[in-house]
């Protein structure tokens, strides 16, 4: 449908806007680390977890240097996915049911 597509285009431009993917980051790169958060970040594969920390390394160097990628080393729209969510999603569920069973 038209208005599918028309909001597609508008997550595409805000993405772009946001400027994070000009520094290489992913959208799950630049979420405030809360407790949630730090623990879904424990439970990341080695990998993910290093990936991770490359990517935010190279973009606080960035910063610095007040540069961004080169446009064609940008993270796309298309490209980004959301790997911590899965792992976030079982923390707060965790912490969910701990609150649940602790009222009790």
């Amino acid at each position: 449908s038209g208005g599918g597509r028309l909001l597609d285009r508008i997550r595409k431009w805000y993405y772009n806007a946001a400027g994070f993917n000009k520094l290489g980051l992913m959208r799950d790169d630049t979420l405030h680390e809360d407790d949630d958060v730090k623990e879904a970040l424990k439970r990341l594969p080695e990998h993910l977890y290093n990936e991770r920390v490359f990517r935010i390394k190279r973009a606080l160097d960035l910063s610095l240097k007040h540069q961004i990628l080169p446009k064609d080393q940008w993270v796309k729209y298309e490209e980004d996915h959301r790997y911590l969510e899965p792992y976030l999603k079982e923390v707060i569920r965790e912490r969910h049911e701990r609150e649940a069973w602790n009222k009790k």
